[in-house]
């Protein structure tokens, strides 16, 4: 089988968790089929990279991600299925697969629909993305949710569509890429004091990911319990501002040396090596699909502490390898409240925190493996590919 599979991420330009995902996808599908990959950006090595076209450089964002596509489009003849992943690549699947006569599938990593603050980001471009999405996804011929979470929130979005046509294959982890190391070095030039207690967050600063949830909730925490940040990305200059004063204001109360922030992507390596070493991650998202970062964690053996939302329960079981704590939108206050108690209360006990983490990790390596997520994947494919010859 040849699969055209388009993204916008691809390494080394990987930001978030469809970058990931696809990712070691591509790695555990090439062992057996030929893939070729479409991605935004600068040339490298494993995949074809598309620029933004000269005449669109200075235009809205998604019309830049509208010209990528149809050169995506354009150049993916001969493959038998087109794979594509998150709005910015669903119209080039879309068109591509009209174009060239092949089933179109679709992986759901997040939803337009249910992420109203992009449009800070994208201004009039969030409605034309939402337009993308939703041609794409109703005009696919089978959807991948990566939870049964997330399913449901797509045949909310989306009620038109037919839902047999809609499957959970669940995100996966390397269990032998993320597991635990001794080394200490990251966090000693970070500034971390490996003898006391840190919460650590990875994500991008946006609305979706609940930094200033986790920055409200830090302000509660017991004295000694060090805050590390991996943030950077901000979608816009106002969340980025929001974010700085906060952090200023945190510093202010607690102490310069407790509060940490690395603003720029850290190798893997680095990233492995403090997910390691923390007491607890903390994973404060309003809006979440799944959440590999929290499979990152559990792979390395830490505690998790995570909202409720999404499909973060079908990860973190509540009790056994973290903490879920209530997210409401109209209760915020007791939502950073939560968040707080329950990292107090694992930094206050780490056997708990530590055997959290040992639970976690064989849940990872059970249940999240890439190469049963590439086998549910080609199987999806080989329905789609039967079902558009049989029309």
């Amino acid at each position: 089988m040849r699969i055209a599979l388009l993204t916008r991420e691809f390494p080394p330009d990987v930001y978030g968790g469809a970058g990931v995902h696809v990712d070691f996808l591509v790695r555990e599908l090439r062992r057996t089929h030929d893939v070729d990959v479409h991605c935004f950006g600068a040339p490298r090595d494993g995949a074809v990279a598309h620029a933004v076209p000269a005449a669109l450089v200075d235009a809205n964002f998604a019309l830049q991600t509208f010209g990528v596509d149809l050169e995506m489009a354009a150049t993916i003849d001969g493959c038998d299925v087109v794979h594509s992943h998150t709005w910015y690549a669903n119209l080039a699947g879309h068109l591509g697969a009209i174009l060239h006569g092949v089933p179109h599938v679709v992986t759901a990593h997040s939803l337009e629909p249910h992420r109203p603050w992009k449009a800070e980001q994208l201004g009039g471009g969030y409605r034309l993305s939402s337009w993308a999405e939703r041609t794409a996804y109703e005009a696919a011929d089978a959807i991948i949710a990566v939870s049964k979470g997330m399913r449901h929130d797509v045949l909310d979005a989306y009620p038109e569509l037919d839902p047999d046509k809609v499957h959970v294959v669940l995100n996966g982890i390397d269990t032998a890429a993320f597991a635990p190391v001794e080394s200490c070095a990251t966090l000693e030039r970070i500034g971390v004091d490996p003898d006391r207690p840190y919460v650590l967050f990875v994500g991008r600063i946006t609305r979706q990911k609940g930094l200033k949830h986790l920055l409200a909730a830090a302000g509660r925490l017991e004295p000694g319990i060090q805050l590390v940040l991996c943030a950077g990305s901000p979608d816009t200059p106002e969340i980025a501002e929001e974010t700085a004063s906060m952090v200023a204001a945190l510093r202010a109360q607690r102490g310069e040396g407790e509060v940490m922030w690395e603003s720029t992507m850290l190798p893997r390596e680095d990233l492995i090596e403090l997910l390691t070493h923390a007491t607890v991650f903390a994973c404060p998202s309003i809006y979440e699909p799944l959440g590999i970062v929290n499979l990152e964690a559990m792979a390395c053996e830490t505690a998790v502490v995570a909202s409720d939302v999404g499909g973060i329960p079908e990860v973190v079981v509540d009790g056994t390898t973290g903490s879920l704590v209530h997210y409401d939108e109209r209760d915020p206050d007791s939502f950073d409240a939560g968040l707080a108690a329950a990292i107090n209360a694992l930094a206050a006990d780490p056997a708990r925190a530590r055997a959290y983490g040992v639970a976690g990790r064989q849940r990872a390596v059970d249940v999240f493996g890439w190469d049963a997520v590439a086998a549910d994947t080609v199987r999806v494919y080989e329905a789609a590919i039967a079902d558009f010859k049989a029309r």
